[in-house]
């Protein structure tokens, strides 16, 4: 249910809610900036129904992080703490798109100026830049320090859809990943389920699981498979993971050459830039936009998690 917290189960009125997206990755936007709400997992499925709710690849709760208990000890390094739900109602460490959203929203609301600011999340402070928007007034694009990846192992890690396998990489960009390269990415299938991973206890919470082909030099296409969501327009975190096992297969490590490193991954709603540089970060640049502002009904809110 969503409900006040000194109030719960009383369901509140005029609960204000935004839609934006970042390469057609979208979510809806809970302004929460005293952290008053509580939402529960169910509250959230139906949220993000695309039949019956107003539809998302996931949820992100705008809270200030000294108001939320997850984020307090980030307080001090980052105002603004993203709360984000998988489209199920599950909690997710980090989204890649999802911040980028995030802090537009923050931008456009007047809660953060435009250029460098900082954002709370499960998986730690990540910072974000926030360009000037274009003379037409095309949004300018968002740069967010994703942090560094971390290559866990172990090897011998594989994907697989139906009949087919394939040897994946495993990338940890604060949420875990399978990265596949394939022939075609129509070999990944409907993706209407989770593709399979082995050896089993790899990922005992889930895993993203991404699906690989070449377009040129460092420029690669995917499609993924999230963890909680299902196929999603785009993931960027899963977008990182791809352009670091990329750059590892074709036998690029900044760590060594002393040089970044920048892919081109092209997802199904758009373009990202990943670069890596030599002390491991990685910076993810591409769109994010806001599309709608509303209000919930009450009424349908007394009913949604039931």
């Amino acid at each position: 249910m969503i409900g006040r917290v000194s109030e719960s189960p009383v369901t509140p009125v005029g609960v204000p809610f935004l839609k934006g997206h970042g390469t057609q990755n979208d979510f809806v936007i809970v302004p929460d900036p005293d952290g008053l709400l509580t939402i529960g997992p169910e509250a959230v499925a139906a949220l993000c129904d695309r039949r019956a709710g107003i539809g998302g690849d996931g949820l992100l709760r705008v809270v200030r992080s000294a108001a939320d208990p997850v984020a307090a000890d980030q307080a001090d390094r980052a105002e603004w703490f993203m709360d984000y739900r998988n489209s199920d109602g599950s909690i997710g460490e980090m989204c890649g798109n999802g911040v980028r959203v995030f802090a537009r929203y923050l931008v456009e609301a007047g809660l953060a100026e435009r250029g460098e600011l900082a954002v709370a999340t499960r998986a730690g402070v990540r910072r974000v830049r926030v360009a000037e928007d274009a003379e037409d007034g095309t949004p300018g694009l968002v740069t967010v320090d994703m942090g560094r990846a971390v290559l866990p192992g172990p090897d011998g890690i594989e994907v697989a859809v139906g009949e087919r396998r394939w040897p994946a990489r495993n990338v940890n960009m604060g949420n875990p990943h399978a990265v596949a390269f394939v022939d075609g990415l129509d070999q990944a299938g409907d993706l209407l389920s989770a593709p399979l991973t082995s050896p089993a206890g790899v990922y005992s919470e889930g895993v993203n699981v991404e699906f690989v082909v070449d377009r040129g030099p460092r420029h690669v296409a995917m499609r993924v498979h999230e963890r909680g969501s299902g196929e999603t327009r785009s993931c960027g975190t899963g977008a990182c993971a791809v352009a670091v096992a990329a750059a590892r297969r074709d036998g690029v490590d900044p760590a060594v050459t002393g040089e970044a490193v920048t892919y081109t991954v092209d997802v199904l709603g758009g373009r990202l830039m990943i670069t890596e540089h030599p002390d491991g970060r990685v910076e993810k640049t591409g769109p994010a936009v806001i599309v709608a502002r509303g209000e919930l009904d009450p009424r349908w809110l007394a009913t949604a998690h039931q």
